[in-house]
C-alpha cells in the first residue's frame, strides 16, 4: 500500500478528533464554514491558524471525519511529519474531494516543497476539490519565499481560531468527560486546570490518563486521586 493510499485511509486521524467534540467558543463562524466546505457548498480554500494546542489539527482532522462519513474522499496530511516525506506526497491527492494540510509553517522557506504546495493547490482549484490548510501564523508571517505561493494562501480566505477562556476550558473538559462517561464535578475540573498546562491537548490528554486510572484502580475522581496520578 503506497503513502497516498494510506493517508487517504485516514490513518492517523484520532476517533475524537470530530466536531461534535469540539468546543466551539468564539469559533462558530470558523467551524461554520469548515463544514460548508466539506460538503462542497462553501469556500473553496480555507486558511486558518492558531498556536499549538488551540484545536487547529483537531478541526482538519474533524473535516476529514465528516468528509468520510458525508461519502466523500478525503486525506490528512500531517506536515509536522515533513521531514520523513517527499514534497511528492502531494502529487494525485487534486483526484480527491477534500484535502487537508496540517502545519503548513514547517514547510516555509523550503523552496522544493512551496513549490509542490503551490503545483497542488493550482490542481486543487482546476480540479474543483476542496483544500484546507492550517498554519501557526497568518499567511503574511509565514516566511514563505515563493511569490506565487504566497499569492495563492493570501487569497484565501483566511480565520484565527480563538482561544478559549479559563470557564470555556472548563466547560470543554467537562463536556469531553461527560461524553466519555467519566464524572468529574466542577471543583476537580477546576483542579485539573489549575495544575496542568493549559493547552486543551495537554488537558485531554490529562483527562484520558485519569480516565484509565479510574478505572484500573475502581476509584471516583477526586482530588486527591489527580494529586496521585498527576503527581501534582
Amino acid at each position: 500500500m503506497n503513502t497516498h493510499n494510506q493517508l487517504t485511509l485516514g490513518v492517523g486521524l484520532k476517533d475524537e478528533a470530530t466536531f461534535s467534540n469540539f468546543f466551539l467558543g468564539k469559533n462558530v463562524q470558523l467551524v461554520t464554514a469548515l463544514k460548508n466546505t466539506v460538503l462542497h457548498e462553501g469556500e473553496r480554500v480555507i486558511y486558518f491558524y492558531g498556536a499549538g494546542g488551540q484545536g487547529c489539527t483537531h478541526l482538519l482532522q474533524a473535516c476529514c471525519h465528516a468528509a468520510h462519513q458525508s461519502k466523500r474522499s478525503a486525506v490528512y496530511v500531517p506536515l509536522s511529519h515533513h521531514t520523513e516525506l517527499m514534497p511528492e506526497i502531494f502529487e494525485g491527492l487534486e483526484s480527491l474531494n477534500l484535502v487537508c494540510i496540517d502545519d503548513v509553517h514547517l514547510i516555509a522557506g523550503k523552496p522544493a516543497w512551496e513549490e509542490a504546495l503551490f503545483h497542488v493547490y493550482n490542481r486543487i482549484q482546476d480540479a474543483g476539490s476542496r483544500l484546507i490548510v492550517t498554519a501557526n501564523a497568518a499567511p503574511k508571517a509565514l516566511g514563505v519565499t515563493l511569490p506565487d505561493m504566497m499569492s495563492r494562501l493570501t487569497w484565501s480566505i483566511v480565520f484565527q481560531i480563538q482561544p478559549l477562556s479559563d470557564v470555556e476550558k472548563l466547560e470543554a473538559l467537562m463536556m469531553r468527560a461527560e461524553r466519555r462517561g467519566i464524572t468529574l464535578n466542577e471543583e476537580v475540573g477546576k483542579f485539573i486546570l489549575i495544575h496542568c498546562p493549559r493547552h486543551m491537548s495537554t488537558l485531554f490528554a490529562a483527562l484520558d490518563v485519569l480516565d484509565k486510572m479510574s478505572l484500573a484502580a475502581q476509584r471516583k475522581l477526586t482530588i486527591p486521586f489527580v494529586k496521585e496520578v498527576l503527581q501534582i
